[in-house]
């Protein structure tokens, strides 16, 4: 088989916050990746400055162009190398998958399955607005959804992204998370809460507790993921599935969730974890745990797609996220 040399690297911003790249070989075949890091989109393109030195290489050599842009510096990981590497790698998988006429999957050892469940995302910092869209994910097919734990009265007065770092630090909002789990569980949704890390280790424990009852699908990033022994002392308190992994950028981040039965589920974003490559290589360390694997996705089509490909691939597939709206975000 001839070598597909790669002739041009290019990024593309996209609205509301996607950033595209384009893969482009000698031989005509174009590859399409997601390389998106919320809020860092300048970083992202900086990171592919250094991206271009692969002009030139062959693109059929996914796992040493990988390994070269991984290992050639002296510096790795974290979520700006990793996510601009992400969507290298993810163009790279659409340009083999499209030279052999094969869906990746294929490519990846063949499906397990034929059908992917996704969810849907309802906010949960307006309770109206949160019912409305539950409805709505009920009434366009979704049977998961995925919210909010809620946000403290100091976090309603903070603007901008900084309302997302917020700690809840008030017993009446953990009253209020609860109702609306509650709320949304009897219109026959499963239901996933999102802490965002937004709680101290203690006020996790008790929202936690609060929510056992109500049999949640998961419980999403309980604590900051820089707390995996934390995140651990917490699980073996909680019979709810703890996920975690957005902002885990490789298979040696996991590692301490998973060797601490930290998680149950694992939750690498393929914009931010390296690509197809790394997300069905976190995949396979996580079944050796028996931790389900439900790719997080917030972000655009093509990193969708690529979820959806390693989902149908690998045994121990959970949910996959879905943004079912593009104007959920229209800012980092």
């Amino acid at each position: 088989m001839a070598p597909s040399l790669i002739s041009k690297i290019e990024t593309f911003r996209v609205p509301p916050r996607w950033l595209f790249v384009r893969v482009e070989t000698q031989d005509g075949i174009v590859g399409w990746g997601e390389g998106t890091l919320e809020g860092h989109t300048e970083a992202i393109e900086g990171a592919f400055l250094d991206l271009q030195r692969f002009v030139g290489a062959d693109a059929d050599n996914i796992q040493d162009i990988w390994q070269m842009a991984y290992r050639g510096r002296f510096y790795r990981g974290g979520p700006v190398l990793m996510s601009a590497l992400s969507g290298l790698d993810i163009a790279l998988w659409d340009i083999k998958g499209k030279k052999l006429g094969v869906p990746i999957y294929q490519l990846l050892g063949g499906k397990v399955r034929d059908r992917v469940r996704v969810y849907g995302w309802i906010g949960g910092d307006d309770f109206e607005h949160l019912i409305e869209q539950a409805k709505r994910r009920k009434e366009q097919g979704f049977t998961a959804v995925k919210m909010n734990a809620g946000r403290d009265k100091m976090a309603k007065r903070l603007k901008g992204n900084v309302e997302s770092v917020a700690w809840i630090d008030s017993p009446t909002v953990l009253e209020t998370a609860v109702q609306r789990v509650k709320d949304v569980r009897a219109l026959g949704l499963d239901v996933g809460v999102d802490f965002h890390g937004r709680l101290h280790k203690g006020m996790a424990r008790q929202l936690a507790k609060l929510l056992e009852p109500h049999q949640p699908f998961f419980i999403e990033e309980p604590l900051l993921p820089a707390h995996p022994q934390e995140t651990a002392d917490l699980a073996k308190l909680v019979s709810t599935p703890i996920a975690l992994g957005e902002r885990l950028f490789s298979r040696s981040d996991f590692r301490p969730y998973f060797e601490s039965r930290a998680i149950d589920i694992a939750q690498p974003d393929v914009s931010h974890c390296g690509g197809i490559s790394e997300l069905h290589r976190i995949a396979a360390m996580a079944e050796t745990y028996d931790v389900g694997v439900a790719p997080h996705c917030p972000l655009g089509p093509i990193a969708l797609a690529a979820c959806i490909q390693v989902g149908t691939a690998v045994p121990n597939f959970f949910i996959q996220e879905m943004s079912w709206e593009a104007r959920k975000h229209d800012h980092g």
